[in-house]
């Protein structure tokens, strides 16, 4: 039984597999490359993307209980997790990175989480960098009020999410070369490239600064599957400053896209990693002749 297909989830009604488009693009293709698109921002409305990917198994594991997650004040990660916690009734908790968020009024993404039910908690940031330590996130559930509740880690990446997004690269077997993706917790890229078959390789644009990224990807690899899976890579120039950072120049390319191709562009990731692609397309990084699909995990917001 797959994590759609468990009880309580199948009403939800994802659209899988999700479609793979091909752009015309003379941008890369006077560079040799064919341009796909990997349309997992259609998989369901509320629940985009990778975070329908990562979530469904984490919410089958819950089995019914209350969740609690973590999340910055811009999370899409808590917003999807609110959505689900409404569409499945589940009670859901938020512990927010920042205490001095608590009075000051919410945020577009916040308010949303708290229209959908979710109960936010703000703790501040050193609590928040030491929520993996089994004594923090211990006081952490306690201060929240969620000690019995189902664990979700900071978006959502732990082994359960990774063997889910598995299902991506096995969608795209044999139907690209490398399949690119923008990369938070690294979650989705673990998973991507364990369900690639031979020949292929995906490709990562993380959008956190760093240089972290691998070591986490191994590790989730390890827990998710007992060993390092399939042929994958990392490309730490396209962050713009970090997370939630953008730039005028990424702004134009994002709308310069949009007005070629009719897809609403999201900021903090999707751009970023077309702009990465676009980038390596005109430097050489891929041979003529090949297929790059690149996954689409969000839309703009709200």
């Amino acid at each position: 039984m797959t994590s759609t297909d468990a009880p309580g989830l199948a009403g939800l009604r994802p659209r899988l597999p999700s479609p793979l488009q091909e752009v015309a693009d003379e941008r890369f293709e006077r560079h040799g490359v064919r341009l796909l698109l990997k349309r997992d921002d259609l998989i369901h409305p509320e629940l985009v993307g990778n975070k329908w990917r990562k979530l469904a198994p984490n919410l089958a594991a819950a089995d019914g209980r209350g969740v609690v997650t973590f999340g910055g004040a811009y999370s899409n990660h808590l917003r999807a997790t609110a959505a689900a916690g409404r569409l499945l009734g589940l009670p859901t908790v938020g512990v927010v990175r920042g205490q001095e968020l608590a009075g000051r009024p919410l945020n577009p993404s916040l308010a949303r989480c708290a229209a959908d039910g979710m109960r936010l908690h703000f703790v501040d940031r050193s609590a928040y960098r030491r929520k993996t330590d089994p004594d923090t996130l211990a006081a952490l559930l306690r201060a929240a009020g969620a000690e019995d509740a189902h664990v979700i880690p900071e978006g959502g990446s732990n082994a359960e999410a990774v063997r889910g997004c598995r299902t991506l690269g096995e969608e795209l077997d044999g139907r690209a070369d490398v399949v690119a993706l923008a990369c938070g917790t690294g979650g989705t890229l673990a998973g991507l490239a364990a369900g690639l078959g031979p020949g292929g390789r995906a490709l990562g644009i993380p959008v956190l600064k760093g240089g972290f990224l691998a070591g986490d990807i191994r590790r989730l690899q390890e827990l998710a599957f007992g060993g390092p899976r399939g042929t994958w890579s990392l490309d730490d120039r396209f962050h713009f400053g970090g997370y939630a950072r953008t730039t005028a120049e990424l702004g134009a390319f994002a709308d310069d896209f949009e007005r070629r191709h009719g897809l609403p562009v999201e900021r903090l990731y999707v751009a970023k990693m077309l702009y990465g692609l676009l980038v390596l397309a005109r430097e050489g990084a891929f041979a003529p002749g090949t297929t790059l699909a690149a996954v689409v995990t969000g839309r703009p917001f709200p």
